[in-house]
C-alpha cells in the first residue's frame, strides 16, 4: 500500500511544475481578454465558430464568460453551447504532460472543436429568432478561471498566487484520483480488465455523465482515466465534450431559469454520449 502512495505522489508532482507554468500563461491571456467588447464576436455568424475556438483554451474561464454573458441574453443558444462543448478544463493540461498520451491531445481538440461548432450551428439555426438583449454603455463581461472574481488584484496576486492556488487544487484532485486508480489496481485488478474488454459501449455513458459534474475534478478523473486506460478515447470524448466547467454554475445560481438550464444540460449529455460512440465507432473501425 505503501509503494502505492508513493507512485501516486511521485506521478503527480512530475506534473505539478507544468501546470503551474500553464496557469500563470493561461491567466495573463484571460486578464487581456475581453470578448464583450466586440458585438459581432457576440451574435455574428462566426460566433459559434470563435465561441469553439476560445473554449478549447484549457481553462473554465471563458464557459463562465459565456454563461454570464448567456444570462444577460447577449449571446444565443447556439453560441454557448459551443463554448461549453469546446471548454476541457485541466484535460488538454494533463495530456500533454502525461508521456505518450500527449498524442491524444491533436484528435481530441479535433473533435471537440468539431462537434461545438456544428452543435453551435444547429442550435442558432433552430433559435433564429431568440431574442437578444444590448450591453449597456461602458459595461464588460469577464469570466476568470474557475469564476473566481480577480481582475482588479495586483499583478503578483493575478500571475503567481492564483495559479499556484489553481495548480495546488489541481494537484490535489490529481493526487486522490491517482491513489484511487492505484488502490484499485491493487486490490481489483482483474475485474478492471475484465470490466474494461466487455464495457466499452458503457463507458460513453458513465464519462458523459460524470463530465456533467461541474468541477475541475470531473475533467481530470475522466483524462486520468483514459491516461491509466481505464476507459477508451470515445468515452474521454464524452467525458470531455460534456464537460462545461463551471458554465453550469453560473447558469443556475439564480434559479429564475432553470427548465432552460436543465434542457442545455440534457443537451450536452446526449452529445457527448453521441460524440463518444462516433468516435468509439471510428476508432473500432480502424482497429
Amino acid at each position: 500500500m505503501g509503494e502505492v502512495l508513493l507512485d501516486a505522489l511521485i506521478d503527480s508532482a512530475k506534473v505539478f511544475p507544468f501546470l503551474f507554468l500553464m496557469y500563470v500563461l493561461i491567466e495573463f491571456l484571460e486578464h487581456r481578454t475581453n470578448v464583450s467588447r466586440n458585438k459581432n464576436l457576440l451574435r455574428g455568424r462566426l460566433a459559434p465558430l470563435l465561441g469553439s475556438a476560445v473554449g478549447l483554451i484549457p481553462q473554465c474561464g471563458f464557459s463562465v464568460m459565456a454563461a454570464k454573458l448567456y444570462d444577460k441574453k447577449l449571446i444565443r443558444t447556439g453560441t454557448v453551447l459551443a463554448v461549453f462543448l469546446a471548454t476541457s478544463d485541466e484535460a488538454f493540461i494533463l495530456l500533454l504532460s502525461s508521456g505518450p498520451a500527449a498524442a491524444a491531445v491533436a484528435p481530441l481538440i479535433v473533435v471537440k472543436f468539431a462537434v461545438a461548432v456544428g452543435i453551435g450551428y444547429l442550435a442558432n439555426a433552430l433559435t433564429r429568432r431568440e431574442a437578444l438583449s444590448e450591453l449597456g454603455e461602458g459595461e464588460e463581461v469577464h469570466g476568470t478561471p474557475c469564476g473566481h472574481d480577480h481582475e482588479h488584484d495586483k499583478p503578483v496576486k493575478q500571475y503567481l498566487v492564483h495559479p499556484l492556488l489553481h495548480s495546488l487544487e489541481v494537484f490535489a484532485y490529481l493526487l486522490a484520483v491517482n491513489v484511487a486508480f492505484g488502490i484499485a489496481m491493487h486490490f481489483a485488478a482483474d475485474a478492471i480488465t475484465g470490466f474494461l474488454q466487455s464495457g466499452t459501449w458503457y463507458q460513453p455513458l458513465i464519462a458523459a455523465a460524470v463530465g456533467l459534474i461541474p468541477n475541475c475534478a470531473s475533467s481530470v478523473l475522466i483524462t486520468q482515466a483514459y491516461i491509466g486506460g481505464y476507459i477508451t478515447f470515445g468515452a474521454c470524448a464524452a467525458g470531455l465534450c460534456s464537460n462545461a466547467g463551471l458554465g453550469f454554475v453560473i447558469l443556475f445560481k439564480s434559479g429564475k431559469k432553470w427548465r432552460r438550464n436543465l434542457a442545455l444540460l440534457a443537451v450536452m449529455f446526449a452529445v457527448g454520449v453521441a460524440a463518444g460512440y462516433a468516435v468509439t465507432g471510428v476508432s473500432l473501425l480502424f482497429a
